[in-house]
């Protein structure tokens, strides 16, 4: 497999050309890491949120959009299909790094993860990248500070002016259009998590309704996760059977069916303590090739309704 960092600086080079266009920012830290504003100060927009998912998934997966509705409602809608599963998803598009340092926090996620290879995804897929340069876009409501630029790059093994780091907040356009082009990503790693081996997925598509932007981050991260386990729908393809597919769905959860902004209250906001089979798509067809074909869970529009305040 091709460089995923190499292939996502290609589009970073299209977000830098196309900024105006994209109501997107670009600017120099100090020690010459480059920060691209996607939802802070810069409003973003549906298509700069688009193409940062493919610069997260590294140019191996397509998200789209489209309009669709939601209890009689129009509702935009946000697919992202791949055939590189393991590699686009796993290995580039989680939010698996958390970049936390004396003055920043934020949720990393894309190819610069790929570089460092220590999470269990890696080892399982056997892959790890080697670029010079890489890009990690963050989820947070600061703005990127030099340390942070440092731990990225001191992490990657990349000098600092090879640190390419794409903010944007929750409450923005862009983070709604990428957290809801997560339903892909969740299904194939909550099948991982299961045991599934990560290579027999051979191909996954996945889907779920554009939340609105509140005012605060916290409303935005609960909308964010009820699209995703109560309006997300997933497709896999898989090389294997198993008996245990019917897991993979929020619906197997014993939480669900609550609103996310009434479990993070109950856990005062302490993400870890959230169960993680909560973190999956309502539904989810599994197609194993040459055998049977899956459908298992089911959508919940009323608690959307009641989560997007319809």
């Amino acid at each position: 497999m091709e460089s995923v960092n190499r292939m996502a600086i290609e589009l970073v080079d299209e977000a830098l050309e196309y900024a105006e266009e994209l109501n997107v920012g670009g600017y120099d830290l100090d020690n010459e890491a480059s920060v691209l504003d996607f939802g802070l100060e810069f409003d973003g927009g549906i298509e700069a949120g688009l193409l940062l998912a493919e610069i997260q998934t590294a140019g191996l997966a397509t998200p789209s959009y489209d309009l669709g509705e939601l209890a009689g409602s129009p509702m935009p809608y946000v697919s992202l299909t791949t055939d590189q599963p393991a590699i686009s998803l796993l290995c580039s598009q989680k939010a698996g790094w958390e970049l936390t340092t004396e003055d920043f926090e934020g949720l990393g996620s894309g190819p610069a993860r790929a570089l460092v290879a220590e999470e269990d995804e890696f080892r399982r897929i056997g892959y790890t990248d080697a670029f010079d340069l890489t890009a990690l876009a963050v989820e947070t409501d600061q703005d990127p500070t030099e340390s942070a630029a440092e731990q990225v790059a001191d992490l990657t093994e990349v000098e600092t002016s090879g640190v390419f780091l794409l903010a944007y907040s929750s409450a923005s356009v862009v983070g709604s259009v990428t957290n809801a082009a997560r339903v892909a990503e969740l299904a194939t790693f909550r099948l991982t998590e299961l045991g599934y081996d990560p290579l027999d997925v051979v191909s996954a598509a996945g889907k779920a309704p554009l939340p609105p932007v509140p005012a605060d981050e916290e409303t935005a991260i609960a909308r964010s996760n009820d699209a995703l386990a109560y309006g997300g729908r997933g497709h896999l393809v898989v090389r294997e059977d198993a008996d245990f597919f019917d897991a993979v769905p929020s619906t197997a959860a014993d939480e669900h069916g609550r609103p996310f902004g009434e479990i993070f209250d109950d856990l005062e906001w302490e993400f870890d303590d959230v169960p993680a089979d909560l973190f999956a798509p309502a539904q989810v067809t599994i197609d194993v090739i040459g055998g049977p074909t899956y459908v298992h869970g089911e959508t919940d529009e009323e608690l959307l309704v009641e989560s997007f305040g319809l």
